[in-house]
C-alpha cells in the first residue's frame, strides 16, 4: 500500500538521505516503494545532540538515514546506550527496548523508542537541578 505524506509549503522531509523541500503550495507526496523517511520534527541536528540520551538519538538517526555508514552509527548508538545505562541504571527497561529494536534491525522503531530515554534524562537532570538546556523536544528547529 502506498504511503501518502502531506507536505505543507516550505516543509522539509528527508527521504533516503536526500533533503526535499516543498517550494510551492501544500502538496501530498505518494511513495510507492520502501524508503527511509524522517520529517523535520523528527530530525535532530548534531549541535542539538549535547546530552547522553540525545547522542543516542542522533547516532540512531544517522544509522537510519545513511545506509553506507549504518554499521558505524549503530555501534556508536550501542556504545552510547551502554554508557547511559551505566550512569542511569533506572533507565534499564527503556534501554532494553531500544537495544532490542536495534538488534532486530528496526532502526526507525529504535529511534522512536529513544523518546522515553530523552524524557528520562531530562527528568534526572531536572531533579538534580543541572538541566542546562531550554525545555525542548528533539528535532525542533532542526
Amino acid at each position: 500500500m502506498p504511503l501518502r505524506i502531506k507536505l505543507p509549503s516550505k516543509e522539509r522531509i528527508i527521504i533516503n538521505g536526500a533533503v526535499l523541500e516543498n517550494a510551492g503550495e501544500a502538496t501530498t507526496i505518494v511513495l510507492h516503494n520502501r524508503a527511509d523517511i524522517l520529517r523535520r520534527k523528527e530530525v535532530m541536528s548534531e549541535q542539538d545532540a549535547q546530552s547522553p540520551a540525545r547522542r543516542v538519538y542522533y547516532a540512531l538517526q544517522c544509522a537510519y538515514m545513511f545506509e553506507d555508514e549504518r554499521p558505524k552509527y549503530r555501534q556508536m548508538a550501542v556504545e552510547f546506550l551502554q554508557q547511559y545505562e551505566s550512569a542511569a541504571p533506572s533507565a534499564g527497561d527503556v534501554v532494553k527496548k531500544i537495544r532490542a529494536e536495534i538488534e532486530k534491525g528496526s532502526l526507525y522503531n529504535a529511534l522512536r523508542a529513544t523518546h522515553p530515554l530523552i524524557e528520562h534524562e531530562t527528568e534526572r537532570f531536572k531533579s538534580l537541578g543541572i538541566w542546562p538546556m531550554e525545555e525542548e523536544t528533539e528535532g525542533e528547529d532542526a
